[in-house]
């Protein structure tokens, strides 16, 4: 009973998230339903600037701490509706109020841990224990897993909630820099072009921050690679 209930709010937020997903909310983020109502939603934050502010970092809070699928399609909504700069200010305020919910119904959950980590854990466990602070910043800088999944892992790590909620924002802005920037690209080859088809994302506005996008994907890769060679190269020298 007693780790029921130290599991209650995890379970709240696993339901909330189902719920959510469930519901077709997620389906007015994406971006056919932003392109034929496209009029409305600007009239709708010309009028109400902040509620629509308000109500776009509530969602995403909701979206992050239960870790459905498509926050992503959120958060290029925002780079559309509100552009670069007020979108990553905002969905940066989201991600982090979310995390941080995740972070601590994880924690609760977890309690001091168990001998038996989940396996996303025991991948991370030998590289936090030797390195906690730039492990913990690799880890939110270069997308290697799922960001929900880092938090779990995280918290049953016990990471620090300074270095946690540090870690989160800095790396989690720095993606949502071009996430927005992605879909502010996708509005302004709307305005250009007219037409939602394949040729958007050839569009310079798009194609430049998906390029970076990929390439900050790609990262874990190249590391591994650099890595690898300089463990193999003190076993090639001759004696």
């Amino acid at each position: 009973m007693k780790r029921l209930r130290a599991a209650l709010p995890l379970i709240l937020l696993l339901l909330a998230g189902i719920t959510l997903y469930a519901s077709g909310v997620l389906d007015r983020f994406s971006p056919q339903h932003l392109v034929a109502h496209q009029q409305q939603i600007r009239m709708h934050i010309a009028e109400h600037p902040w509620l629509s502010r308000l109500t776009y970092v509530g969602l995403l809070t909701l979206g992050m701490a239960t870790g459905i699928p498509g926050t992503i399609f959120i958060i290029l909504a925002g780079g559309y509706a509100f552009g670069v700069v007020d979108g990553t200010l905002c969905s940066s305020t989201g991600l982090t109020l979310g995390t941080l919910i995740l972070y601590l119904a994880s924690r609760y959950a977890f309690g001091t841990g168990s001998k038996h980590p989940p396996a996303i854990v025991a991948k991370l466990h030998h590289g936090f224990e030797r390195h906690p602070v730039s492990y913990t910043l690799f880890l939110r800088f270069v997308p290697v897993m799922p960001f929900g999944a880092v938090t779990v892992g995280l918290a049953w790590l016990r990471c620090p909630l300074w270095l946690f909620l540090g870690a989160s924002w800095l790396g989690g802005t720095v993606s949502l820099v071009f996430e927005s920037s992605i879909g502010a690209g996708l509005g302004e080859a709307l305005d250009h072009d007219g037409a939602l088809d394949i040729g958007l994302l050839l569009h310079p506005s798009v194609l430049l921050p998906m390029g970076a996008l990929a390439a900050l994907a790609l990262l874990p890769l190249l590391i591994g690679r650099l890595t690898r060679h300089r463990r193999r190269a003190p076993a090639d020298k001759p004696d």
